[in-house]
C-alpha cells in the first residue's frame, strides 16, 4: 500500500493562545482563474459531481469568544504521542475500490486521496474509453502534483481496472460496443467481471465507492427527454450502484462501507439539470435506504450517500452552467463560501471509518447548507428584508 498506508487520518482540535481576528470572506465574490468576478443575483444553480483538488487543511471559526481550528492531517504511525484532543480516522489495513475515476479533478479522485491519507489501499475502476489516457497520465507523472498527501507522500493507486458499469455481464454488451475501437485491447470490464478480477487479485475489499453519473440528454427539459435518454440516465447513474454493490458485496468484509454521490436535484427543482438525471438521483437515494437494509442484514455493510454541492470538473462543464451554479450557492447558502472537493473526500473517509459505525441508509449533505434553503435570498424581492450579512 506504499507510503500512504503508513499514516492515519486525524481530526485535531487545536486552541491557539492568541485569538485570530481575521478571516477571509467570500461574501460577494468568487475567484475563477485568478480573476475576481461579481456574483450574479439572478442566476440559478444546480450541481453535478465536480471537484478541484486542494490541500487537506481546513479551518473553521466557531464563535467570537472562542476560536477552534479543525485540521485534517496525516499522522505518522511512528508518532506515539496522542493528545487527548485527537480523534483518529484510521483506515490502515483497509482496501477501497472506487468506481468512476478518469482524471484528477473529480469527486472520485478527492475521495481516493482522503481514503489514502487515512491509510487505505486504493483500487480504481475507470471507464474503458478513458482508460488509456488516465493510465498514461498517471504513469508520466501528470497527476503527481494532485497526488500529494498531507504527509508529503504521493497517493499510490495499487491497480486500475477497466470498467463500464452500464453492463452487468458480457452477455449484456451489444455487438457495436464489443467491436468499438475505444474498447479494443480491454477485457473483463463489465461489473461482474471486474468484481471477479478484484476477488482473484486481492480476495476482498472493505470500502466501495460509486462515483458515476451520466445522462446523455441532461441538457434537455424532462418533457423533451426521450424514453431512451431517461432510461440511460437511470441505468448509468443509479442502477449501476445497485449492480456494483450486488457483485462486490460477496467480497466485502463485514463492517465495510459503501458510499455513493447524489445531488439536491433529487428532491428540489433544478432547471437545467434534466434528461432524467433528477429522477436518477432520487432513485439512487431511495436505493441507498433499501440497500442499507439488505446489505446490513446480509453482510454487515453500511450504505450511505453524500449529497454534494456545486464544484467545477470536466464532467460538470458539460452541463454548461457550472459557474452559475457556484455563484448561486455562494449567494444563497448559509455558509457563503466555495465548496472544495476535499471536503467531500473527508466526509467519505469519515463514513468509511469506524467512527461512523452506526450510520447507514443516510443522505449526508456536504453543500455549505444550501439544501436547507427554501428560497434564493439573492432575489430582488427580498431586498428590503433584514438578511444576515457578514460583519467583515
Amino acid at each position: 500500500m506504499a507510503a500512504s498506508a503508513a499514516s492515519s487520518f486525524q481530526i485535531t482540535i487545536a486552541r491557539p493562545s492568541i485569538l485570530s481576528t481575521k478571516r477571509i470572506s467570500s461574501f460577494c465574490s468568487t475567484k475563477f482563474g485568478g480573476e475576481t468576478q461579481k456574483l450574479s443575483c439572478n442566476r440559478l444553480a444546480s450541481s453535478c459531481h465536480v471537484s478541484s483538488i486542494q490541500h487537506f487543511w481546513r479551518s473553521f471559526t466557531s464563535t467570537t469568544q472562542k476560536f477552534q481550528k479543525v485540521v485534517t492531517k496525516a499522522k505518522s504511525e511512528a508518532d506515539d504521542s496522542k493528545p487527548a484532543s485527537v480523534l483518529p480516522i484510521d483506515l490502515r489495513g483497509k482496501r477501497a475500490f472506487i468506481a468512476g475515476i478518469a482524471d484528477d479533478n473529480g469527486y472520485g479522485w478527492a475521495i481516493a486521496k482522503s481514503l489514502a491519507a487515512a491509510g487505505a489501499e486504493i483500487l480504481v475502476g475507470t471507464w474503458v474509453p478513458a482508460l488509456n489516457i488516465f493510465e498514461t497520465s498517471l504513469r508520466r507523472g501528470k497527476f503527481d502534483e494532485s497526488r500529494v498527501l498531507p504527509d508529503g507522500s504521493l497517493m499510490e493507486i495499487t491497480k486500475v481496472y477497466p470498467l463500464d458499469a452500464v453492463f452487468d455481464s458480457l452477455e449484456d454488451v451489444p455487438e457495436d460496443i464489443k467491436t468499438n475501437k475505444r474498447y479494443a485491447g480491454s477485457s473483463k470490464w463489465t461489473v461482474s467481471e471486474v468484481a471477479e478480477s478484484v476477488k482473484e487479485d486481492f480476495g476482498s475489499i472493505d470500502i466501495l465507492v460509486h462515483s458515476l453519473a451520466n445522462g446523455p440528454e441532461v441538457t434537455k427539459p424532462l418533457l423533451e427527454t426521450s424514453r431512451r435518454g431517461y432510461l440511460a440516465a437511470i441505468s448509468a447513474s443509479s442502477y449501476s450502484y445497485v449492480s456494483l454493490l450486488k457483485h462486490f458485496l460477496p467480497i466485502m468484509n463485514p463492517g465495510g462501507s459503501s458510499i455513493s454521490l447524489t445531488y439536491i436535484a433529487s428532491e428540489r427543482i433544478i432547471p437545467g439539470y434534466g434528461g432524467g438525471m433528477s429522477s436518477a438521483k432520487a432513485a439512487l437515494e431511495s436505493d441507498t435506504r433499501v440497500l442499507a437494509f439488505e446489505a446490513g442484514r446480509k453482510q454487515k455493510v453500511r450504505v450511505n450517500t453524500i449529497s454534494a454541492g456545486p464544484l467545477r470538473s470536466r464532467a460538470a462543464k458539460a452541463i454548461g452552467f457550472i459557474d452559475m451554479m457556484i455563484d448561486y450557492s455562494i449567494a444563497n447558502a448559509p455558509l457563503q463560501r466555495e465548496l472544495s472537493a476535499d471536503e467531500v473526500g473527508n466526509t467519505a473517509a469519515f463514513l468509511a471509518s469506524p467512527l461512523a459505525s452506526a450510520i447507514t441508509g443516510a443522505v449526508i449533505y456536504v453543500d455549505n447548507g444550501l439544501n436547507a434553503m427554501g428560497v434564493g435570498v439573492d432575489s430582488p424581492i427580498f431586498k428590503d428584508l433584514n438578511i444576515p450579512k457578514s460583519t467583515e
